[in-house]
C-alpha cells in the first residue's frame, strides 16, 4: 500500500521564506545560537510564580537579553498604557479581536529603546513573546543585520524568536482566547500576538529541530495543541522530503 505523501503545513512560498530566512539567520548568528539551549514555559526555566513585580520584570528582561546575546544596559525599556476594553462590552455579551501592536522598537540618540504595552504583564507568555520580538529587532536592526523598510522585517523578526531558541513563547501567544466576564454578561476575547500564523510558527519550529538534529524535540510538548500539531506535520514532511 502506498501512504500519501506529508504535506507541509504552510503554503510553499512560506516554507520557502521560513527555509532561506532560517539559513540566513543561521549565517549571521552562528552555529552556537543555533544549538543553544531552547527555553520552556516551566519551572526549569522560570521558576516561581508570576507576580509581575517590578523586580519580577527587570529580572526576566534581563534573563532573555543574556540568552539572545543583547547587552541589557544599553537597553530602555518603556511601558505604554493598553487602553479600556471595548465599551459596548459592560452592557452587552460581546466577541472582541485584538490586533493592535503588543510593543514598539525605535532608537534615542543611539540607544535602542523597547515598548511594552502595560497590560502583558498580567499575561507572562504573551510578554515574554512580545520581549523576545522586540530584542530580536535589537539584534537585527541595532546591529544592522537588517533594513528596517524589508517587507519581511516583521515577519523575520518573529523566525528569529525561533532560532534564538524562544519561539515556544511566540507560538503559544500568536493565537489566544479567553472567556472574560464583566458584571453579568459574559464575552470572549481573541488576540494575534506576532506576524507569523500558528502553521509558519510550527513548521519554523520543525525546520528549526531539524537543523538542530532534533527529529522529535523533547521540548515539543510545552507547545498548545494547534503549533505542536503542526510541528509534527511538518517533521513528517522533512522526514519524507529530505
Amino acid at each position: 500500500m502506498m501512504w500519501p505523501a506529508a504535506r507541509c503545513p504552510v503554503r510553499e512560498e512560506e516554507r520557502a521564506w521560513i527555509e532561506h530566512s532560517l539559513g540566513w539567520l543561521s549565517a549571521q548568528f552562528g552555529r552556537t545560537t543555533l544549538f543553544g539551549p531552547v527555553l520552556t514555559p516551566s519551572d526549569a526555566d522560570f521558576p516561581g510564580v508570576w507576580t509581575g513585580s517590578t523586580d519580577e520584570i527587570e529580572a526576566l528582561v534581563a534573563r532573555l537579553c543574556a540568552h539572545v546575546g543583547a547587552d541589557r544596559s544599553g537597553i530602555a525599556l518603556e511601558f505604554e498604557h493598553a487602553g479600556a476594553e471595548p465599551g459596548l462590552a459592560g452592557h452587552i455579551p460581546l466577541n472582541t479581536v485584538g490586533t493592535g501592536a503588543a510593543g514598539h522598537y525605535h532608537e534615542r540618540d543611539g540607544c535602542p529603546v523597547v515598548t511594552i504595552r502595560e497590560d502583558l504583564v498580567e499575561r507572562p507568555t504573551a510578554l515574554v513573546a512580545t520581549l523576545a520580538h522586540e530584542l530580536g529587532h535589537v539584534r537585527l536592526l541595532g546591529e544592522r543585520r537588517a533594513e528596517p523598510d524589508a517587507a519581511d522585517c516583521e515577519p523575520l523578526t518573529d523566525l528569529a524568536t525561533v532560532f534564538f531558541g524562544l519561539g515556544l513563547f511566540a507560538a503559544n501567544a500568536a493565537l489566544d482566547y479567553a472567556r472574560l466576564t464583566r458584571g453579568d454578561y459574559a464575552y470572549s476575547r481573541t488576540s494575534r500576538l506576532g506576524y507569523l500564523t500558528e502553521p509558519m510558527y510550527g513548521y519554523a519550529l520543525a525546520r528549526y529541530a531539524w537543523l538542530r538534529g532534533e527529529p522529535s524535540p523533547e521540548w515539543a510538548r510545552f507547545l498548545d495543541t494547534n503549533p505542536r500539531t503542526y510541528l509534527r506535520q511538518g517533521l513528517r514532511y522533512l522526514a519524507r522530503s529530505q
